[in-house]
């Protein structure tokens, strides 16, 4: 069990708003919980994640295709689903404060408090405990842990609570122009059903044959009752989903290749495999024979990232029955016509946002030559996504140097994301850049108009050469 490391998670929070990457939203009306805003460099962040996802599930497979299926869906598809009638967490109110709690979080939270007393191993008994508790649905058992162990409600500080109970997690709104007509209708809590209520158009039209895949990547969300710990767990999110669609009896050997293939592509991003780990599901979903989570080291502990399930048919099986449309497959290859198996592959967008903030986010200091101390923060954001890839830096702001710096930054643009700025010395503008996770900074100075070149400072290293402007382009790319 990794230990706690809450004074780390809080800093990086504060660099998340400091420099323009996370904000709460709708912050001057004193915010709205478990919504955020990305800012100028956490958007940048997020779209770069979300195209290298979206380019190694689709471009890097012949048979793996996109979508972009609409946030509302008809409401059958939510009993279809399940969700309707499953999608639910076990809740606790303390009488007292009337705070409602996520049974799952509260003891958690116990857990963690555990940990750091130096108690790892009752805090990972208590944990499995939990876990077996949930997967066999003993509310009443749940309900004497959190007694036994004297777990208070943080506003009340009292251990006086409710039975344990379920509570769904969708959002309901009314579709229709006038109030009396409308229809209830949901906000999607997933984007995977936008995919198999299309598994026919898409296989039809795009020519697809078993095995294949659909991406999409959307919006979802979930009406969480104790959204925490930052944007790890949200209302409002984004998931990146695949559903790859199999022939029956071939699932274990395809969810054992998606397992590796999704680890692959993490690490690929240049996290250790040290901080990741595979944890496999104790209560599975209604719908899956097999479940297994990508967790990462967070700051705050293992926490799930991605999800990787073996679904079996249960959703076109679901929807051919509540829609009265066959969803089969014919296969010309065993001549049979069969309802398709999936493996399904889940992350959420934002918590690997926060993984690579977690990962970047680095305080160092170090004595110079003349025995004085200094210090940094640094985001060292592998370079391939790094929100800003080249700060273009003119020394002075006259002699022409601003410039010949102009001219680079009207070169380098069109291939990768630039930065220009002139304003104050040197030094504090590269200490920005570092605070930015830009892994390149160049510097136009008086050398540069003799001979043609500039200094290049590297963020992970500190360390700076001479380069030619001639090549900077292709020299940025082979870097990255």
């Amino acid at each position: 069990m990794v230990s706690n490391d809450q004074n780390k998670f809080q800093a990086i929070i504060s660099h998340a708003k400091e420099y323009g990457f996370v904000f709460q939203s709708s912050e001057i009306y004193d915010g709205l919980s478990a919504v955020y805003d990305y800012g100028p460099w956490g958007s940048e962040l997020k779209k770069n994640l979300r195209e290298s996802w979206w380019n190694e599930m689709t471009r890097m497979h012949d048979n793996i295709v996109g979508i972009d299926a609409a946030i509302f869906m008809h409401p059958t598809t939510w009993k279809a689903s399940g969700h309707v009638d499953n999608f639910s967490d076990p809740m606790i109110d303390n009488k007292d404060s009337k705070k409602r709690y996520r049974v799952d979080h509260l003891i958690e939270g116990f857990a963690d408090q555990l940990v750091k007393e130096g108690k790892e191993k009752e805090a990972e008994e208590l944990i499995s405990k939990m876990e077996a508790l949930l997967a066999s649905n003993d509310f009443a058992e749940l309900k004497k842990i959190i007694e036994t162990l004297n777990i208070k409600c943080i506003v009340s500080g009292t251990c006086n609570w409710t039975d344990v109970r379920q509570f769904n997690l969708m959002f309901s709104t009314q579709i229709g122009s006038v109030a009396e007509e409308a229809n209830e209708i949901y906000l999607r809590p997933e984007t995977a059903q936008g995919i198999f209520v299309n598994f026919l158009n898409v296989q039809k039209t795009a020519r697809m044959k078993i095995p294949f895949g659909i991406a999409q990547i959307g919006k979802a969300f979930r009406n969480e009752i104790v959204a925490r710990q930052f944007i790890f767990r949200m209302r409002e999110f984004e998931q990146m989903e695949m559903q790859f669609f199999i022939r029956p009896g071939t699932q274990k050997e395809w969810y054992e290749y998606w397992k590796a293939e999704r680890m692959k592509w993490h690490q690929s991003l240049g996290m250790p495999s040290s901080d990741y780990r595979f944890h496999d599901h104790v209560k599975l979903a209604h719908y899956a024979d097999a479940a297994v989570d990508i967790e990462y080291a967070f700051p705050i502990g293992w926490k799930e990232v991605e999800g990787i399930h073996s679904r079996t048919d249960f959703d076109l099986k679901s929807h051919q029955e509540y829609s009265g449309k066959k969803l089969q497959y014919f296969d010309n290859e065993i001549n049979q016509n069969y309802v398709p198996y999936v493996i399904e592959t889940s992350i959420g967008l934002d918590r690997m946002f926060l993984l690579i903030l977690c990962h970047a986010y680095q305080e160092e200091k170090w004595t110079k030559e003349d025995g004085s101390e200094d210090s940094r923060v640094v985001l060292k954001i592998p370079a391939k996504i790094a929100p800003i890839k080249l700060a273009i830096l003119p020394l002075l702001k006259k002699e022409g140097l601003p410039e010949i710096a102009r001219e680079i930054m009207a070169t380098c643009r069109h291939e990768f994301n630039c930065f220009y700025e002139e304003k104050d010395t040197i030094g504090k503008r590269y200490r920005r850049m570092d605070a930015l996770g830009t892994p390149f900074c160049i510097t136009v100075d008086h050398q540069t108009k003799d001979d043609q070149t500039v200094t290049i400072r590297y963020r992970d290293t500190m360390t700076q050469e001479r380069i030619p402007i001639k090549g900077l382009v292709e020299f940025i790319k082979s870097k990255m």
